[in-house]
């Protein structure tokens, strides 16, 4: 047996991404909010980095803007001595809009809303336990996750609890008879019949109960005269009944925690404001990041260390020193190449999609993919990616997401039909279709066709499907 020793060399070629450009990427994809967290974070952990001033030889004298109850606020020694009235008082105009603070946490979910529905009823504590694992079952639109055998074996292995089906099952309909109606329904069917059986018995609400218990398949598909048929009745009947159907949630547990406080405190910080003026438009990039510089003590040589301390105290005070203050001037560096690529990023857009920024049509905007804004930027593809996922410009009519004004050409490289023209295009024949006869994807192709956007009845169906709207069968009404 032979043994034999071989050297060989081979040649890679690498590109790895050093830890400041790392830091650069992960700070270009954050929000605004984000990157002001991340700018305190950084004060607190680096003594070297602190918030620049105006020194007072650039503050004008008449710079003072302190209010006379500043002022009176300001001779108490502590927030604790200052009295509640001069707190409380709103010393402005009735005419002035007064902001209540907003208490989000305080409104129940679905699973406490349901508990406290039942803890006033006579229900006993085995019951009630019973009902706690129902209700741990039910998702946020107040559906069973689980069937009630699932659950039984659950109570018998986790809580020792032997019950009967009848027993478990009594305990389920005690939650379904609560608000909201239609809650810890199995399916869609059953959601819609439990809130039928709330309303007041009447021809239509008789009929329409009728369709989901027994004719559910027909309605769903929209097979109206075959369903009419089944019932013998005519078509204003059946509408009737229909609407009835139409009125009711089908996500009924929906509703519960959704309160004024949740809404007000939802909202979107955009990144960007676009003002328009005629012809004139003016891109800001919106933020508080306040103004950073090196702090002076840590901007000093190493002859300022005090003669008296050691060779060796003196280098590690050195190398803290010089170990900070390069931390300090790399975030700074960073920050500001930050605010530098998501402007220009912005700023090309603007320029690219100046027609819809003037005139806030939604088919004015041209087709634009990420290549576009790199060769008016110069800047990497994975770059502009990072740069606008989850930015928002706030425009005179509303605000948009940055990916809103990314869209593809619609044929060749040099077709300047935009897919969000030919999606305006496509809803609008579809809102003015005959509810009765609804365009098929060959029908809308031919209509599309003649006004002079040529494409496949495939890219039809796509865009149809992009916003969410059925097929034509799906679409009949009657």
């Amino acid at each position: 047996m032979k043994e034999s020793l071989r050297l060989s060399l081979s040649q890679k070629l690498q590109q790895r991404l050093s830890p400041l450009q790392m830091r650069f990427v992960r700070m270009l994809e954050m929000t605004g909010p984000e990157v002001e967290e991340e700018v305190r974070r950084e004060l607190d952990d680096n003594p070297a980095l602190e918030i620049a001033d105006r020194s007072d030889s650039e503050t004008p004298e008449d710079d003072f803007h302190e209010s006379a109850e500043e002022m009176q606020l300001a001779d108490y020694k502590d927030d604790d001595e200052i009295p509640a009235y001069r707190l409380e008082a709103r010393n402005s105009s009735r005419d002035d809009v007064y902001y209540e603070p907003v208490a989000v946490a305080g409104e129940n979910s679905l699973g406490e809303w349901l508990m406290n529905q039942l803890r006033e009823t006579d229900i006993n504590d085995t019951e009630l336990l019973a009902a706690g694992y129902i209700i741990g079952n039910l998702d946020d639109n107040g559906y069973l996750t689980r069937t009630l055998p699932q659950i039984l074996d659950d109570l018998a292995i986790n809580a020792g609890l032997e019950l009967t089906m009848e027993q478990l099952g009594a305990v389920a309909d005690r939650i379904r008879a609560l608000d909201p109606a239609g809650v810890c329904a199995y399916d869609l069917r059953d959601c819609l019949s439990l809130q039928l059986k709330r309303l007041e018995p009447t021809p239509s609400r008789k009929l329409a109960l009728e369709i989901v218990d027994y004719y559910f398949d027909l309605f769903s598909l929209r097979h109206y005269d075959r369903l009419g048929a089944a019932l013998g009745i005519d078509r204003d009947s059946l509408r009737e009944a229909i609407d009835v159907i139409r009125s009711l949630n089908p996500k009924p547990g929906g509703i519960i925690g959704d309160s004024e406080a949740d809404v007000r405190s939802r909202h979107i910080i955009p990144d960007f404001n676009v003002e328009v003026d005629g012809d004139s438009i003016t891109l800001t990039l919106l933020n508080n990041i306040p103004d950073l510089t090196i702090e002076k003590s840590f901007s000093a040589d190493a002859e300022s260390f005090s003669v008296a301390s050691t060779a060796a105290s003196r280098k590690d005070a050195m190398a803290f020193v010089s170990r900070k203050r390069e931390d300090a001037t790399d975030f700074i560096d960073l920050l500001r190449l930050r605010q530098q690529t998501l402007y220009n990023v912005m700023a090309a857009i603007v320029r690219l999609q100046r027609d819809f920024f003037v005139s806030e049509d939604e088919t004015r905007l041209r087709p634009m993919i990420l290549k576009d804004v790199s060769r008016e930027t110069g800047y990497d593809l994975s770059v502009i990616s990072r740069a606008t996922a989850g930015k928002y410009v706030s425009t005179p009519v509303g605000i948009y997401p940055l990916k809103f004004f990314f869209n593809e050409r619609v044929g060749g490289d040099d077709e300047e039909t935009s897919s969000r023209e030919i999606l305006a295009v496509i809803r609008e024949i579809i809102e003015g279709e005959d509810p009765l006869h609804p365009f098929s994807d060959d029908a809308l192709m031919k209509e599309l066709n003649d006004r002079g956007y040529e494409i496949a009845r495939r890219t039809v169906s796509k865009y149809r499907e992009r916003l969410g709207l059925p097929v034509a069968r799906l679409r009949k009404g009657i």
